[in-house]
C-alpha cells in the first residue's frame, strides 16, 4: 500500500458493504474506500494518515483480518471499528485475535446509526459538519475545514462579524451555524435581507415604530432588533442598506440602543450583529454609498466564504446530500450519480456556487428516468469542446449585458423599477451591473 497524502478523514471498509451502508457513509460525510477481502489480488487502498478502518467481520473474517494487518503496518496509529454478527460472534478466534486492538465493536445487524455514532466518537477531526443536517457547509476540503475552524473561533466572541463571499456560497448558513454553537443559541436569530426591504420601511422593519408615527402606522410595531434582544441579528446584503438606516445601525453598535420611529425614548438592546455582503464594501465606501465608520465597526471579525470551485472534493458529497434530502420529501427514483455525471460536476465551474449545485441536483432528481442521474439530467455536457463552451458563454454574457443596459435605460436608471421589470431583486440588479462592469453614473 502506498501512503498517499492525507486528504482528510476517510473510512476504509474492509469487507463488502451493502449499497445502503456504502451510501450511508457518504451521506454521513465520510470519504469511503472499499478493500474487498474476497479478492486475493486486491491492493490495499491508498489513503491518508487520518484513516479509520471499519473491519467487517460478519463474513470472511480471516481474510478481513489479513487486510487489517496490512493497514496497521502502513498506518500504525490507525483506529478501527469491528462489525460482528451472530454468524461471526465476538468469541470467534479470528475476532479475538484482533479484539484487544479495537476501538469499538459494533453489532452489525443492530443498526447503521450505531456505526455512525461509533465513527463520531473516534478521536480527532472528522468530516466538517457544523450541524447534523446536510447543508452548504458539509465537506472535507481544506477550504471548508478552515471555514469551520474560524466559525468555532468567532462563535464565543461578542464582536460584530462581516461575512463576505460570492452569491450562493452559504453566507446565511454560516451565520446560523455560528449562532447554533454560540452562547446565544437559545435566544432569537433574526435574518434580514436588506436588499429586499422597501426603502420607506427599512427603519420601521429594523427598529420599529410608534402608533401614528407615519401614515398607516395604526399600531406600535416592534422591530427586528428589539424582538431579537439577547440573540443575533443577521443583516444580509448590508451594502444595500440606505444611508439613514446605516446611521441608526451605527448607534446600535456603538451604544447598544435603538429608537422607534416616532419616539424619543432610547431602548437598550443586547444583540450581536452579523452582516454579509457579496459586494466590495471598501469600494462602496470610496464611492460614498456606505459609511466608513460603519464599515470599520462591522469589519472587526471577517469570515470569507469559499466559492465551490475552491472546495476540491466537496462537490460529489454535497450533491449526494442534496439528492438524499430531496428524496426524503418527494421519493424520487434517482438515488445516486453516474460516473459521467460525477465527472461533469467536477469539471463544471459552478458560477452560482453551492446554490446552483443544489438547484441542478433537485431538478435532475425530478426528471431522471433511472436510479443514476446522468450529465444530461444535470444539464451538463462532457461532449462540448472548451471552445464551444467559451463561445456559448461569451454569447450569453453579451446578451445578458445588453438586456440589463436596455432595461436600465427604459426605467430611467431607477434600480427598483428595473428590478420590477426584470422580475428580480434590487440586489440582483446591482450584482449584474458589477458582473458586466456597468458604471451607473457614467451610463446616466
Amino acid at each position: 500500500m502506498s501512503r498517499g497524502e492525507s486528504t482528510g478523514r476517510c473510512v476504509v471498509w474492509v469487507g463488502r458493504p451493502s449499497v445502503e451502508e456504502h451510501f450511508g457513509l457518504i451521506r454521513a460525510g465520510w470519504r469511503t474506500v472499499v478493500a474487498d477481502p474476497a479478492r486475493q489480488d486486491a491492493e490495499l487502498p491508498e489513503c491518508g494518515d487520518a484513516t479509520i478502518a471499519v473491519v467487517d467481520l460478519r463474513a470472511s473474517a480471516q481474510a478481513a483480518v489479513r487486510i487489517l494487518a496490512g493497514l496497521r503496518e502502513s498506518h500504525p496509529d490507525m483506529t478501527w471499528i469491528g462489525l460482528t454478527s451472530v454468524r461471526t460472534p465476538v468469541r470467534d478466534p479470528s475476532v479475538r485475535h484482533v479484539l484487544p486492538h479495537a476501538f469499538e465493536i459494533v453489532d452489525g445487524p443492530s443498526s447503521f446509526s450505531a456505526l455512525r455514532r461509533a465513527l463520531a466518537r473516534v478521536p480527532g477531526d472528522g468530516p466538517t459538519r457544523i450541524d447534523d443536517q446536510p447543508s452548504m457547509l458539509t465537506g472535507t476540503s481544506p477550504a471548508i475545514r478552515a471555514l469551520s475552524q474560524n466559525i468555532r473561533k468567532f462563535a464565543p466572541v461578542e464582536l460584530p462579524l462581516l461575512i463576505t463571499g460570492e452569491t450562493g456560497t452559504g453566507k446565511e448558513m454560516a451565520a446560523r451555524a455560528l449562532h447554533q454553537i454560540s452562547s446565544r443559541s437559545d435566544r432569537p436569530f433574526a435574518a434580514i435581507n436588506c436588499g429586499a426591504l422597501p426603502a420607506n420601511l427599512v427603519q420601521s422593519e429594523l427598529f420599529g415604530h410608534e402608533r401614528g408615527a407615519f401614515t398607516g402606522a395604526t399600531a406600535r410595531r416592534i422591530g427586528h432588533f428589539e424582538s431579537a434582544d439577547g440573540g443575533i441579528v443577521f443583516l444580509d446584503e448590508i451594502g444595500d442598506l440606505p444611508l439613514d438606516a446605516q446611521t441608526n445601525l451605527l448607534r446600535v453598535l456603538q451604544e447598544g440602543t435603538i429608537e422607534r420611529i416616532g419616539s424619543c425614548q432610547s431602548i437598550k438592546v443586547d444583540v450581536r450583529v452579523l452582516a454579509a455582503t457579496h459586494v466590495d464594501l471598501e469600494k462602496a465606501v470610496a464611492q460614498g454609498r456606505f459609511r466608513e465608520d460603519l464599515f470599520y465597526r462591522l469589519n472587526v471579525l471577517r469570515l470569507r466564504m469559499p466559492p465551490l470551485r475552491e472546495r476540491q472534493g466537496d462537490i460529489e458529497l454535497l450533491a449526494q446530500h442534496f439528492l438524499d434530502t430531496f428524496r426524503e420529501s418527494y421519493g424520487t427514483r434517482a438515488r445516486a450519480f453516474s460516473a459521467n455525471a460525477r465527472k461533469a460536476m467536477n469539471a463544471f465551474a459552478w458560477p452560482g456556487n453551492v446554490r446552483e449545485l443544489m438547484n441542478r441536483v433537485q431538478r435532475a432528481a425530478v426528471i431522471a428516468e433511472d436510479a443514476l442521474i446522468t450529465p444530461e439530467d444535470l444539464e451538463l455536457s462532457l461532449d462540448a469542446t472548451a471552445g464551444d463552451r467559451d463561445s456559448l458563454g461569451s454569447a450569453r454574457t453579451s446578451a445578458e449585458r445588453e438586456a440589463i443596459v436596455d432595461c436600465l435605460r427604459a426605467s430611467a436608471f431607477n434600480i427598483s423599477e428595473c428590478a420590477r421589470r426584470l422580475r428580480v431583486s434590487r440586489v440582483t440588479v446591482y450584482r449584474l451591473c458589477k458582473k458586466h462592469q456597468l458604471a451607473l453614473d457614467q451610463l446616466r
